[in-house]
Parts: C-alpha cells; sequence; structure tokens
C-alpha cells in the first residue's frame, strides 16, 4: 500500500502571512461544509463526493469482466469521447504505463478532435488489427465523439458484421435515455452507466474511468481503495490533516492577493496527462464570472529549457503546484567511464531518480526564490492506490475552491457559446437565428 499523498506548502508559506491564512481558513471551512452537506449551488452533481464508499458493485463486477472479454478479443480498444469522457481514464492509463500493450491490449482514443489527419492516422492503426470501442457520451450527440463513432462503427461492422461489431462496442451513457442508451439497446451493446449526479470532468471513478482503465491491466480494486482512503481524509476540517483543504486554502488566499495563473509541473512523463485532466476539472470548474486562476500545465525538466525563464523571470502573478512522485518504478544509473571528457564524472554510478529529484528541487528553491508561491504535492510512486487518492485530492479540493469563490463548480455554461455558433455554420436545423 502506498504512503498517503503529503502537500509541502514550506516554499508557499512566506507567500501568504499568518493572518491572510487564517482569514481564509473560515471560507474554506464554510465551503467544505457545503460540499460535504451537498447545499450548494450545483448539489445534484456531487454524487462523487461519496462514489468511493457507494459505487455500484454489481457494475463494478461487470467492469472486471468485460475488461477481461476485451484483452481476449482484441488488440487495441479504441475510448471514444472528449473532455470528462475520456481524459481521466487516458491520465490513469499513462499514469499507469498501462496502454502500450504490456497487458496484450494497446489503448487508443478517438473522438476528442475534428482533425480529418488525426482520425486517419487512428484508421491506419486498426488496418488488420482485432480492435473493439468504448464508446462514451451521456447523450450521444456530443459531435466529436459522434462523429468518431459513426466511423468506428461503420469499420466494426465492414469488418466484423453487425452482430459481431456489437459485440465489441461498449457504451457507456446514461442509465435511461438518450441517442445513444437508445442505440445501445436496440443493437445489443454492454452499456455501462454515466451517473445523472456526477458530471463528466468528476467522473473518473466511475464506469467513464474504471472500463478503460481495467481493460488496460489497470487494479481498479485498489484505485478504488486508495481514493476511499483520500475520501475519509478528506472528511475533517483541519488543514494540518486534510491535504485537499490545505491546498484549496493556499490556492484561495494566493488568488486574493492578484495570483492569476496556476503551473502544475510534473517531472515524469507519466504524469502529462494527469495535466491534462487536471487543467479541465479546474479550468472548466473555476473559470468563471471573470475570476478563477488559469490553469497551465509543464512537463518538467523539458519545459525548464523553454518555458524555465518566463517562471523564473516574467510577471509575479503565477503560483506553481509540483507533483512529485518519490519512487521511480524503473531507475536507471549513469555508466560510469574513466575521465571526464564529458563533464560528468561527478555523475558516476548515480541513479537518474536521484538526479531528476535534485533538479526538481533546485527548481523550486529557484523559483520560490524568484518570487512564485511553489506548493509540492508528494505521491510515494506511481501505482493505483496512489492514484485514486490523487484523484480525490483534486475533486474535493476542487469542490472547496469553486464554493470558497462563490461559483458553482459543476456547471460549465461557457461551453455552450461556441456550441451554438458551430451548429450555426454548420446548419443543424433550429440553430438558424443563434
Amino acid at each position: 500500500m502506498s504512503q498517503d499523498i503529503r502537500l509541502d506548502v514550506s516554499y508557499a508559506e512566506k507567500f501568504v502571512t499568518e493572518p491572510e491564512a487564517e482569514g481564509m481558513k473560515p471560507v474554506v471551512l464554510a465551503a467544505q461544509k457545503t460540499l460535504l452537506e451537498k447545499t450548494g449551488p450545483g448539489a445534484e452533481f456531487t454524487g462523487w463526493v461519496n462514489l468511493p464508499e457507494t459505487y455500484d458493485r454489481e457494475e463494478f463486477s461487470r467492469i472486471k469482466k468485460a475488461a477481461e472479454k476485451i484483452r481476449d478479443e482484441s488488440r487495441i480498444l479504441v475510448v471514444t469521447g472528449v473532455g470528462g469522457s475520456y481524459l481521466g481514464a487516458r491520465a490513469a492509463i499513462e499514469f499507469l504505463s498501462k496502454g502500450r500493450g504490456e497487458s496484450g491490449l494497446r489503448v487508443l482514443y478517438a473522438g476528442s478532435s475534428l482533425n480529418p489527419d488525426q482520425m486517419n492516422d487512428l484508421l491506419d492503426e486498426l488496418e488488420g488489427t482485432d480492435f473493439s470501442v468504448n464508446i462514451i457520451s451521456k447523450s450521444g450527440t456530443t459531435t466529436e465523439p459522434a462523429i468518431a463513432f459513426r466511423i468506428l462503427k461503420a469499420l466494426l461492422e465492414e469488418r466484423y458484421g453487425k452482430k459481431g461489431a456489437a459485440g465489441r462496442i461498449y457504451a457507456t451513457t446514461d442509465q435511461k435515455k438518450g441517442t445513444l442508451k437508445e442505440l445501445a439497446d436496440a443493437e445489443g451493446y454492454e452499456t455501462f452507466v454515466v451517473p445523472d449526479d456526477i458530471g463528466g470532468r468528476y467522473s473518473v471513478l466511475s464506469a467513464v474511468g474504471l472500463l478503460p482503465i481495467a481493460a488496460a491491466g489497470g487494479d481498479i480494486d485498489a484505485l478504488m481503495q486508495g481514493a476511499g482512503r483520500m475520501a475519509e481524509i478528506c472528511q475533517s476540517d483541519d488543514p494540518e490533516k486534510n491535504p485537499a483543504l490545505l491546498y484549496a486554502l493556499y490556492r484561495c488566499a494566493l488568488e486574493k492577493k492578484g495570483m492569476e495563473v496556476e503551473v502544475l509541473s510534473n517531472y515524469d512523463a507519466g504524469l502529462h496527462q494527469i495535466c491534462e485532466w487536471w487543467k479541465q476539472l479546474f479550468g472548466e470548474s473555476l473559470g468563471k464570472e471573470h475570476q478563477g486562476l488559469f490553469p497551465a500545465g509543464m512537463d518538467l525538466t523539458t519545459d525548464l529549457h523553454s518555458m524555465g525563464q518566463y517562471i523564473q523571470d516574467g510577471r509575479r502573478n503565477l503560483i506553481e503546484t509540483v507533483l512529485d512522485v518519490k519512487n521511480a518504478g524503473r531507475d536507471i544509473r549513469v555508466p560510469e567511464v574513466p575521465g571526464n571528457a564529458d563533464g560528468l564524472q561527478y555523475l558516476n554510478g548515480r541513479s537518474l531518480n536521484e538526479i531528476n529529484h535534485k533538479a526538481m528541487e533546485g527548481s523550486i528553491i529557484a523559483h520560490a526564490e524568484g518570487g512564485v508561491p511553489v506548493m509540492r504535492i508528494e505521491l510515494d510512486r506511481r501505482d493505483e492506490d496512489s492514484l485514486g487518492q490523487l484523484f480525490c485530492f483534486f475533486e474535493y479540493a476542487c469542490g472547496v475552491c469553486g464554493y470558497a469563490n462563490g461559483v458553482n463548480p459543476f456547471d460549465q455554461p461557457g461551453v455552450e457559446f461556441y456550441k451554438r455558433n458551430m451548429f450555426r455554420l454548420l446548419g443543424k436545423p433550429g440553430y438558424e437565428n443563434k
């Protein structure tokens, strides 16, 4: 079992005075109470709060059986969705290094773009290879995944026949209604539920994320175990015992002091998609009423050679949160060679994990000294238990930040504006004058 997530705010404390922190504490405690008691705006979409304890055990068992069937029948699973319908699953699969075929199954993605080259590249990958599709959509009418699914469904039916294709399609959708639910019932697809009380960006611990994660070989029992433990920790009203509450407190205090951007940095390629998931969670939840920290992600040390200058010396309107995985899954040592022709003699025999962490520590010190408040989220290792904790940690913190800022963290009214214009330009019936 992994250790619990830890939050280090020692490099942010000098930017938030004790009176400022104490003044913010009752605000975030009231927000936490609103979230846990489900009394605030959007409360009908807070089913994720109790999900690690109340999830449907019968569906959970079906998910594991379906995952085995997918691995037995296919070499590729195409996860088809956009936004919260796929970001969490992709983040988990890449965090666990499970999408590259170690389980006998590769996981690819469709429905998050309208780019024709991207779709054609995917179709090339599927040529001559057995595959299955997990279509994830509450309604079935979201433009990007609906188009991708129409193309993939036609290919499946051409290759396996209508009945054979139906056995390779898994629909994660509304329990009772919607275009996709009606199609799944008519065609005989196995279905899993997008819960009515959980919005897409908070849905990774439901069937939305669990089926692709399990199919890729992830241990979803351990995932839910870690999430359950963090959910218990998040009940505490003591920021010293509840890292999600402490994180929310510092984010809100720093935003109140004029910070405008939060950079989520990682020093591990397996965390890139975690940053992408986090960007949607916090951007879509908190970017309302002309407020909210702009969420940005950075892959370090790579981006230190491009964006490091800005973080160090640019506008002092940003904070940095660092994801720190203490133990590498696989390490490697610098070869010992005679002489010092490359100037690396001082690194002879040292592990890359150690060197990477020294780069992290050096960057944190430099950024803090340069005027950037830095928080560090520490995970023991890249495994399912740590991941379940991390998902739960960020979801709770996001909900608290929303209520503390006076916004509904569970709706997304701004997203509808681009859709309305797109539908009008494409000539969708009913949108001519909108």
